[in-house]
């Protein structure tokens, strides 16, 4: 009879990453005394403390949340020049976290942290103008601002930048120069470059086509929870490709991708549930239930 084989997820679309807003705000509990001392300075125009200010009432470290005097307090130091506040008000205006969402205004001080050398927030330029949140599409701004994050280190902006060159949006076409962002990336770990390049070496697109490489990036990837690259794995179990068959391993991380709404992984997880006994399925599902863990765990 025919079999109704799983099929591959292909490259990933640009996404928005929006960096943590925690990253650039306190990240341990303070005390009344601190949040006294820290308000008294912030009043007397510190820019430093308005920042930290911000983050007290954003994270509600010793005080409720509170997005309104967190954006008060963030543009405080913004006004200032503070380009960690610049980012952080952009953030809240993105996001419409205590003030009406605005692209605009996310925009602008998006850049005036963005020339000040934020790599956040030439990140998430990139990320509105590639995606036209609020502005028109502009591939052209996105590859800049990409670009300037890329080669200052910025893992995800180098796979963003690497994306672009494969799709030929606001650059020519050049595989490449694709595989050279998505190799720097892979080397900090980031997940949708380690997909993305697990799909080049799948379909021997710029590098010799590899199967086992591919099933390395996607196992990589797939560990740190990026769904497609769990979709593409299971896929690769099930059909033996890079690898001895499996429809138990193909079945499990099938199922880890269907989760996070991948139709084409709920619709390949059932492809193969057709194939397997009901001992095998429940192994299949054990064995998604420890790779969640595992993943949870480790984030």
């Amino acid at each position: 009879m025919n079999i109704n084989y799983p099929q591959p997820i292909p490259s990933m679309k640009i996404t928005k990453f929006l960096c943590a807003l925690g990253v650039l705000t306190l990240g341990f509990g303070v005390g009344a005394a601190d949040i006294v001392s820290v308000q008294r300075a912030a009043s007397e125009g510190s820019v430093s403390a308005q920042y930290e200010l911000g983050g007290i009432y954003a994270f509600g470290e010793g005080v409720p949340i509170d997005n309104e005097k967190a954006a008060m307090w963030y543009r405080s130091g913004a006004e200032q020049g503070h380009s960690g506040s610049q980012y952080n008000l952009g953030v809240m205006y993105e996001k419409g976290l205590g003030v009406p969402q605005d692209y605009r205004q996310a925009i602008a001080w998006y850049r005036k942290a963005g020339v000040q050398g934020d790599l956040g927030a030439q990140f998430n330029l990139g990320g509105i103008f590639s995606n036209g949140l609020g502005v028109p599409q502009d591939f052209a701004q996105a590859l800049f601002w990409y670009r300037k994050a890329a080669e200052s280190g910025f893992p995800r902006a180098q796979s963003n930048l690497g994306l672009m060159y494969e799709n030929g949006q606001g650059v020519a076409q050049d595989s490449k120069q694709a595989i050279f962002w998505y190799r720097k990336a892979t080397a900090q770990g980031d997940a949708g470059a380690l997909f993305n390049l697990g799909v080049m070496y799948a379909n021997g697109r710029g590098v010799p086509q590899d199967f086992r490489q591919a099933l390395a990036l996607y196992r990589a990837a797939a560990e740190q929870g990026q769904p497609w690259a769990q979709a593409n794995l299971g896929h690769m179990y099930a059909t033996g490709t890079g690898l001895p068959r499996d429809d138990v391993q193909g079945y499990a991380w099938s199922t880890v991708a269907a989760a996070s709404n991948i139709p084409l992984a709920t619709k390949n997880r059932d492809l193969i549930a057709a194939r397997l006994t009901a001992a095998q399925i429940e192994v299949g599902q054990r064995l998604a239930a420890q790779y969640f863990e595992k993943y949870r765990q480790s984030h």
